[in-house]
């Protein structure tokens, strides 16, 4: 068994790194989410629940399958990842880009879901009678809206950044697992049981344990509160 010696490159950037990435990761989808659920609920058109699966299908697909289909449209052979390439110059492969964007993928659908279930729950009459006053969808969308629906906004953050938090597979074939720069949490626990590292493998997994237990505390608070 390897000796576990404390320092920040094995033990503070994996985490800090997995922090970074979650919030912005999270933050992404959150937006995302928000933008597209009120699309969907307030616009009907043929192949709407055809477009709705395939925003569902991170959730259920394999991560190594989403990772591959990410490669094949960020990879450098790509016209995505030539174009993100040439302005940048640096590839969205093996880089924190990549993580974030594999980050954002698999936690949208749980934000999504969130935040379409909550924007559906606002009463409609009450929506209907703004708009008979001249109240514009901006104004809707700020002033009654989001106010309403302010639990499933949280909760539905929260669950994005706790996703993107734990994201393993995908981000692995993606971003890699490069210490020091596209190493995460997930990552640095597989690499450290691989290389039969139990006591390194240990303290990152307690450290993302107390992590997610207070992510979902908060977001059973959230549901609970009146």
């Amino acid at each position: 068994m390897s000796s576990f010696v404390w320092s920040w490159d094995i033990i503070g950037s994996p985490i800090l790194l997995s922090l970074q990435i979650a919030s912005i990761a999270g933050t992404l989808a959150f937006l995302l989410s928000i933008v597209i659920a009120m699309a969907m609920n307030h616009y009907s058109f043929p192949g709407k629940s055809i477009v709705e699966t395939v925003f569902m299908l991170p959730l259920v697909l394999p991560p190594s399958v989403v990772g591959l289909l990410l490669l094949t449209i960020l990879g450098r052979r790509s016209w995505i990842g030539q174009l993100a390439e040439w302005l940048t110059h640096q590839p969205i492969v093996f880089s924190v880009t990549g993580a974030i964007i594999a980050a954002t993928v698999v936690s949208f659908p749980l934000a999504y879901q969130t935040l379409k279930t909550g924007f559906a729950l606002v009463d409609k009459d009450v929506l209907e009678s703004a708009r008979s006053q001249g109240a514009t969808e901006l104004q809707l969308l700020w002033h009654m809206i989001l106010p309403l629906a302010w639990r499933s906004l949280v909760t539905g953050f929260v669950l994005a950044f706790a996703r993107a938090l734990g994201e393993f597979g995908a981000t692995l074939m993606v971003a890699g697992n490069i210490p020091g720069k596209t190493q995460t949490l997930p990552t640095a626990i597989y690499f450290a049981v691989d290389a039969n590292n139990m006591p390194l493998a240990w303290s990152l997994t307690i450290i993302t344990i107390l992590i997610s237990f207070i992510l979902l505390l908060l977001t059973g608070r959230i549901r609970g509160s009146t």
